[in-house]
């Protein structure tokens, strides 16, 4: 069963929730490990393409 644009806008807004939260956990810290340097330019990349999709379903909805 396919999702309709609505649930995907949804899913999508949350993940990019998500992903904020975990980014700002990692910027509280006085030092991150490489391995959290890591993980936090794989999570700029992740929010960064769930704006993009949020942006492209707003379009199709509007």
């Amino acid at each position: 069963m396919a999702i309709g644009t609505e649930q995907r806008l949804s899913l999508a807004e949350a993940r990019h929730r998500e992903l904020d939260s975990r980014l700002r956990q990692l910027g509280r810290r006085a030092f991150l490990t490489p391995g959290e340097k890591m993980e936090a330019a794989q999570l700029k990349k992740h929010k960064l393409a769930a704006k993009d999709e949020i942006e492209s379903l707003r379009r199709r909805l509007s």
